[in-house]
C-alpha cells in the first residue's frame, strides 16, 4: 500500500496545527475519514433523505436501499452468516450493553461465573458489574502476565462449569495486545459459557471472521474504522438473538401493537427501535468499501511494521517506559516519560502540531494493575509514516529536555 497516497484522501490531515503539520497519532479514539466516506454521507442528505422502512416513495426507497445496504456490506465485512445477525447500534458500548442487558441478565443466576480481564474498556466492564449486581452472578478476571498478555492455562483455570459469559477485548486499546479470542472461545464453549468480543481496537486494522472465531457475540464502532460516530453493530448468532429480548422499545421494531401487550419484528429490526442512524450507516458502508479497497491485510502488515518502528525509536529514548509487549502488538504505542504528567506531554506535542491521547484510556482498573494514574499514547492506521514516528520523537526529546527535573 501507498501511504503517502492514502494521505491524499483525507482532507483534515492536510492542515496545520500550531504551526506545524499535523500529525494525527489517536486514531484509537478515533479515525479521521476519507473523502469516499465523506462524500457519501454528503450525497445522502442531498438526494436521498428520507425515513427507512416506512415510505413507498422513492426517497423512502433509496434511503431503505442504501440502509440495507450497509448491513450487507458490514455482515461480509466480519464474515457473519446472514444479515439477520447484524443489528445497528450507536457504537460498541451500546452493542455491548444490549448483551448484557437483553441476554446476561436473563440467563444469568446467583452464583454464574462472568469472566473478564483486567484489560478491559470500562464499556467491557462495567455492564458485567451491573449484570453480577442484579442476578448475583460472580465477576472473575482472567489473570495478566507481567507484559499484560494472558496465557490460555489462565484462560482453563479461570473458565468453570459455573461460567455463563466470558467476555474479552480483541485488541488492548492501551497494551496493544491482541488476545487469542479464538482459543479462548473454544474455552468457554467447552465449559457451556458464551463467548462475547469487544471489537473495537480490532475491526478497523485486522481481517475479523467472527464464524472462523466462534464468538456469539461481537460489538464494534464505526468512527474508529474510518466511518462516522455515532454508528455501529453488534453480531449476535442467530439463536441466540431470536431468544434475546430488546432493551430500546417504540417504532420499527413492533410486529403488532394492542392495548396490553405487543409482539416484535423478526431479526434484525426487533432491536432497533425508532429512526435509527441512516447517515451513519451509508458513511459505515462507504468506509468498508474503502478499507476492502486497500486491503485489511495490507493495513494490518503496514500498522505492525510502523508500530514496531515506534518501539525501536521511544526505545531510544532514556526514562521512557513502554506499557505492553514490546513485539507482537498491534497498532499503538502507550508509555510514559518519566515523571512528567501524561497531559503535560501531550500539552507540549500539540504545540508541535502532534495529536496522541493521554489520561487512563477509560482502564482506571488496568492503570492500577499497570501502578499509575494515566498514560499518554499514540495510535497509529493506515495513513501514518514512519515520519510521524520521527516527528514524535523529536518532539518527546524536546519535552524531556523541557520537563528535565521531572526526568529519571
Amino acid at each position: 500500500m501507498n501511504t503517502k497516497e492514502i494521505r491524499q484522501l483525507f482532507p483534515i490531515l492536510h492542515q496545520e496545527v500550531n504551526g506545524h503539520p499535523l500529525v494525527y497519532l489517536d486514531s484509537a479514539a478515533t479515525s479521521q475519514k476519507p473523502v469516499s466516506v465523506i462524500e457519501a454521507i454528503k450525497h445522502y442528505y442531498e438526494f436521498d433523505n428520507s425515513n427507512v422502512h416506512r415510505g413507498v416513495h422513492t426517497l423512502g426507497s433509496r434511503a431503505t436501499d442504501a440502509y440495507e445496504g450497509a448491513r450487507e456490506k458490514v455482515a461480509k465485512f466480519i464474515n457473519a452468516g446472514s444479515t439477520e445477525e447484524v443489528i445497528f447500534t450507536r457504537g460498541t458500548t451500546t452493542a455491548l450493553n444490549m448483551v448484557a442487558s437483553g441476554y446476561a441478565r436473563v440467563i444469568c443466576q446467583e452464583g454464574d461465573e462472568i469472566v473478564i480481564t483486567p484489560m478491559e474498556h470500562h464499556s467491557n466492564l462495567i455492564p458485567w458489574q451491573q449484570v453480577a449486581k442484579a442476578t448475583g452472578a460472580v465477576l472473575k478476571y482472567i489473570p495478566l502476565q507481567e507484559d499484560g498478555s494472558i496465557l490460555l492455562q489462565d484462560v482453563e483455570d479461570t473458565i468453570t462449569e459455573r461460567t455463563k459469559i466470558v467476555s474479552v477485548t480483541y485488541v488492548s486499546n492501551v497494551l496493544g495486545v491482541v488476545n487469542p479470542v479464538k482459543a479462548i472461545a473454544e474455552i468457554a464453549h467447552r465449559h457451556g459459557a458464551k463467548m462475547v468480543v469487544d471489537g473495537a481496537q480490532s475491526t478497523p486494522h485486522l481481517k475479523v471472521d467472527v464464524q472462523d472465531l466462534d464468538c456469539d457475540f461481537y460489538a464494534l464502532s464505526g468512527h474508529k474504522m474510518c466511518g462516522p460516530t455515532g454508528i455501529g453493530a453488534l453480531y449476535g448468532k442467530k439463536t441466540l438473538l431470536e431468544h434475546m429480548e430488546p432493551i430500546e422499545f417504540g417504532g420499527e421494531m413492533i410486529d403488532h401493537v394492542d392495548l396490553y401487550d405487543s409482539t416484535w419484528k423478526e431479526l434484525p429490526w426487533k432491536f432497533e427501535g425508532g429512526t435509527p442512524v441512516i447517515a451513519g450507516a451509508v458513511g459505515l458502508g462507504a468506509a468498508i468499501d474503502f478499507l476492502e479497497s486497500i486491503g485489511m491485510d495490507a493495513i494490518e502488515r503496514h500498522e505492525r511494521q510502523l508500530t514496531a518502528y515506534a518501539v525501536e525509536r521511544l526505545s531510544e529514548i532514556e526514562d521512557l517506559k513502554i506499557f505492553g509487549p514490546l513485539t507482537d502488538r498491534a497498532g499503538l504505542v502507550t508509555f510514559n516519560l518519566g515523571d512528567v504528567h501524561p497531559h503535560d506531554v501531550a500539552t507540549v506535542l500539540d504545540t508541535d502540531g502532534i495529536a496522541i491521547r493521554a489520561g487512563h484510556h477509560c482502564c482506571q482498573p488496568l492503570m492500577r494493575w499497570l501502578q499509575v494514574s494515566s498514560t499518554a499514547r499514540a495510535s497509529f492506521y493506515l495513513y501514518n509514516t514512519e515520519e510521524d514516528v520521527d516527528r514524535l520523537v523529536a518532539s518527546l526529546l524536546k519535552t524531556k529536555e523541557y520537563f528535565g527535573h521531572a526526568i529519571g
